[in-house]
């Protein structure tokens, strides 16, 4: 369970990241877009100094599924590593989720030092998993944007491609919002005076 006002808090959080980067409430909000504000360097396997063409082969052809994202703290600034083998939508969610336990200043359960001292890398605990989770939905289709692809009626694929989410990520948003529920109220009170 969240604490009190948390996913207000939210979805404030998204509407407040969008005006910074002059979006509208209900624009998309591109996550490589808000990490460059933030500082925060991304990379895919392929750009990491040093790694074998063996380990590449292992990140994303043997176990793709294995890992999503990577963050690591490098010379005191964040830096992202993205699983280039996931689709653009998949790698966008991921994207998020980290620079949402950046932006609640989640403090890890385990860090986990390189031996030069030069990498450090961060695990999170369930609950700051959970409210990552949560934000980063929040950020990428807060209600105003979810009450937008609600009242143009586009169909689900052509919203979350205009959003760079998946499917199911809109249909996850929708239902934990409450505009699925709202929007089915709306319809059965038209039905309803229409007859």
């Amino acid at each position: 369970m969240f604490r009190r006002g948390f996913k207000s808090w939210c979805e404030r959080a998204a509407v407040e990241k969008r005006s910074e980067l002059q979006l509208r409430p209900d624009d998309p909000l591109s996550p490589w877009k808000l990490a460059a504000r933030m500082g925060i360097t991304i990379w895919h396997p392929a750009d990491i100094p040093g790694l074998s063409t063996d380990a590449l082969h292992v990140l994303l052809k043997g176990d793709p599924d294995g890992w999503s994202a990577v963050t690591l703290r490098l010379d005191s600034k964040d830096l992202v590593i993205l699983n280039s083998a996931h689709s653009p939508a998949r790698q966008a969610s991921d994207l998020m989720h980290e620079i949402s336990h950046m932006l609640l200043a989640h403090r890890p359960s385990r860090v986990d030092v390189t031996e030069d001292m030069y990498l450090l890398l961060r695990t999170h605990d369930a609950t700051q998993e959970d409210e990552a989770v949560w934000l980063s939905g929040c950020l990428l289709l807060p209600r105003p944007a979810l009450l937008s692809i609600q009242r143009k009626r586009d169909p689900d694929p052509v919203a979350a491609q205009s959003f760079g989410v998946s499917v199911d990520m809109l249909t996850y948003r929708r239902r934990m919002s409450g505009v699925e529920i709202q929007a089915k109220r709306a319809r059965s009170r038209g039905y309803a005076s229409s007859r």
